[in-house]
């Protein structure tokens, strides 16, 4: 498995178009064999902050990922918005444990 956590500031403004796109993103990626998470944070203190929590299968499928087609409109439509460059850092799970604990069903 890994996890990804992508950490995203949006430019004042479009906090609420990145979020309408970002829940598409998500709710797809869900649907994709190698995610097995894909949650999506605010911060309190600054509501144009992000964090993508994403959780994978294995160290493949974030490349998978990023070959679907509702990654690439999201990444076409949100990258306008971004203040800074997004960036990540890749986990390793400790608890859970396996991969039962990680798994996310589709709207829920």
């Amino acid at each position: 498995m890994l996890i990804v956590h992508v950490f995203v500031q949006v430019v004042p403004g479009t906090a609420d178009a990145f979020v309408e796109a970002t829940r598409l993103n998500a709710r797809a990626s869900l649907l994709e064999p190698g995610v097995l998470r894909f949650d999506v944070v605010r911060e309190l203190a600054d509501p144009n902050r992000f964090v993508l929590v994403e959780v994978y299968r294995d160290e493949q499928a974030p490349a998978a990922h990023k070959e679907t087609a509702h990654y690439k409109a999201w990444r076409e439509t949100v990258e306008p918005m971004m203040a800074v460059p997004r960036t990540s850092t890749k986990l390793a799970p400790v608890e859970p444990a396996s991969e039962s604990g990680w798994r996310s069903a589709p709207g829920t």
